[in-house]
């Protein structure tokens, strides 16, 4: 009588930790990396985990929750943004500063300065601009 087909534990020659999936045979059929085995295995619900969730009522969302999910998308997005601004401002700095002679050292802070100014003022713009978005948002779903 065949058996169900199981996972065996081995290891690659690299050290990584594999699944090899055998048939009802015995015969290999498929290897996979265990790292992605198992966080496949996390993503798939099992079927009393889906009756479960079936049987739960559907959560209700208030207005409170609402504000808060836009908020934290808001934020989400403020910080890359100014990620990303900030990074760019460094870059350019960086090219204004070593451009200039070695003597010029007051006019290259000078510079630098500036340039963190802009930045500074663009992450303001963004974080404006965001607020209004949310409150847009927020003035839809009310």
């Amino acid at each position: 009588m065949a058996t169900k087909a199981r996972r065996t534990v081995l290891y690659s020659s690299k050290g990584k930790k594999l699944y090899a999936v055998r048939d009802k045979t015995g015969k290999f059929k498929d290897i996979q990396q265990y790292s992605r085995a198992h966080a496949m295995d996390m993503r798939r619900k099992s079927k009393s985990e889906v009756a479960k969730a079936a049987k739960k009522p559907a959560r209700k969302t208030t207005k409170k929750t609402a504000k808060k999910a836009v908020k934290k998308a808001a934020k989400k997005t403020v910080k890359k943004t100014a990620r990303k601004t900030a990074g760019k401002t460094t870059k350019k700095a960086a090219k204004k500063t070593t451009r200039k002679p070695a003597g010029r050292a007051g006019a290259a802070k000078k510079a630098v300065k500036k340039v963190v100014k802009r930045a500074r003022k663009a992450v303001g713009a963004v974080k404006r601009a965001v607020k209004k978005a949310v409150a847009r948002r927020v003035a839809k779903k009310t």
